[in-house]
């Protein structure tokens, strides 16, 4: 089974207010790309992965007039995917919705959220992604409330072979100080949203330790916006969000892993994975980071699992067909990552996913 995450940068855009495709001339979100091309060029990506399930980021504003799961449909019915069948978590308010693209004959899926509005129920420590958190953030005795502007979409998944494992759909809030001004009200912005974004990764940690106490196979994958290197106040917390997130100081069977994160945050990284590319106009060159994750479950990583990133510089396959190279370039600042694995119960006939 081939499992991907993508971050389609304003998806929303390409539908109009009644949740119809703009396949037009008009200026989609992205820089210099049109709707239309910003469209086929996510048809030519979304064909060529050939997944079975893609967790989308940024997928489009479910709101009064329109919703999520009919436009995620009607994409994929016009550029006649198998990923047919869309699923969406709780909606925020933010125009960039997480939810899931899959092929129903592959897997059944469910939005199945853990949890009770602000309580624990029998062998759940954390309350539900939708509601808040409390936690002190700034060690004074006094905590405070923690909320996800993009609830985590939490998902459970079965073949039809039977097998089931649950999948935790994340799109981290960004760190970025908007609507500083001056030097000192920028650093205490930025070190307040470091406070909050680690927040959101020690709630989404408690829910992967639940989990793997309950023995579930568990797949973790979207954006965290957050990587080794992305600003100066990393030091000064010590931990990353997503090294959190991984349990990468616990024991091994309490980890997540994720190869490409294995690498970024090892002490002698001799190359940089990197999942997005953005371009600093004022730097006039593009900036490359590692921000998008599909971590594993202990006893999915024992299944040998293979993990690409669909870079279309990094990756030589993707290099080679110049239609997908241009395509991966115009339908994001993002590029998928895909998780190749056999799911199969024991004894049962090997998979027949997708190959590389």
């Amino acid at each position: 089974m081939r499992i991907a995450t993508y971050n389609v940068e304003w998806f929303t855009n390409l539908f109009d207010r009644n949740g119809r495709l703009l396949e037009d001339g008009e200026w989609s979100g992205r820089h210099d790309v049109t709707r239309a091309d910003q469209l086929a060029a996510l048809g030519i990506v979304f064909t060529a992965i050939d997944a079975d399930a893609v967790m989308i980021i940024e997928a489009p504003d479910n709101n009064r007039h329109r919703k999520t799961v009919e436009m995620l449909e009607r994409f994929a019915a016009h550029y006649e995917l198998r990923t047919r069948k869309a699923l969406l978590g709780f909606e925020n308010g933010t125009q960039q919705e997480i939810a899931l693209l899959y092929d129903p004959d592959r897997l059944t899926a469910e939005h199945d959220p853990i949890g009770l509005p602000d309580n624990p129920v029998d062998g759940m420590a954390s309350p539900r992604f939708d509601t808040s958190y409390r936690i002190d953030l700034d060690i004074d005795a006094t905590p405070e409330t923690v909320q996800f502007s993009k609830p985590p979409l939490e998902v459970a998944a079965t073949t039809p072979e039977g097998r089931r494992f649950r999948m935790i759909g994340v799109h981290i809030k960004s760190k970025a100080p908007h609507g500083a001004s001056g030097e000192a009200q920028i650093r205490r912005l930025a070190i307040e949203n470091r406070r909050k974004q680690l927040a959101q990764c020690i709630w989404l940690r408690e829910r992967v330790l639940e989990h793997l106490a309950a023995g579930d196979s568990l797949i973790v994958l979207g954006d965290f916006n957050d990587g080794p290197g992305l600003d100066e106040y990393e030091k000064l917390f010590g931990r990353s969000g997503v090294e959190i997130v991984l349990g990468w100081d616990e024991p091994r069977d309490k980890r997540l892993f994720d190869p490409h994160a294995r690498i970024a945050f090892g002490k002698k990284a001799p190359v940089m994975p990197a999942t997005a590319r953005f371009f600093l106009a004022d730097r006039g060159r593009y900036f490359s980071a590692l921000l998008d994750y599909i971590m594993v479950s202990p006893d999915l990583r024992a299944r040998n699992p293979t993990w690409r990133i669909w870079h279309p510089f990094d990756d030589p396959g993707c290099y080679r067909v110049p239609e997908l190279r241009e395509a991966l370039l115009t339908a994001s600042d993002h590029f998928p990552v895909t998780l190749d694995i056999d799911l199969q119960p024991p004894g049962g006939p090997p998979a027949a996913g997708p190959a590389l």
